[in-house]
């Protein structure tokens, strides 16, 4: 091992503990979309079930997401293709999905955006 900094070992010791935490999100993340998709596959499985299990996989994905666990882009894709495989199994999607898919906290319209001010001139 070449010689290092203190900053550097430090670093490093930061980076083995952060890919432990992360390693365990991620596989969290992984169980819960599987069992989403055992869901859509499975007869036994009621509708609000399955509904439910996809709600909790788009929900784990979108806080990986926003820790930067796994890319805004990937968790999207994914979200997407459950979305999907719920909606052709004939299931309409459950309004908490549809609002965490969409990245929206609540069904509250965005706030229209303030006029412009004028400048010192008097213009806009």
């Amino acid at each position: 091992m070449a010689k290092r900094t203190a900053s550097a070992k430090k670093q490093a010791r930061a980076g083995v503990r952060r890919s432990a935490r992360n390693r365990g999100v991620r596989s969290e993340v992984k169980t819960m979309v599987v069992k989403a998709r055992r869901s859509f596959i499975e007869s036994p499985v009621a509708e609000s079930d399955r509904a439910a299990l996809t709600v909790d996989a788009i929900r784990a994905l979108d806080r990986a997401a926003a820790k930067g666990i796994v890319h805004r882009n990937n968790a999207a894709r994914r979200k997407s293709r459950l979305m999907r495989q719920l909606v052709k199994l004939g299931v309409p999607a459950p309004a908490a999905a549809r609002t965490a898919a969409k990245g929206k906290k609540g069904a509250a319209a965005a706030p229209a955006p303030a006029p412009a001010k004028p400048d010192k001139k008097g213009k806009k």
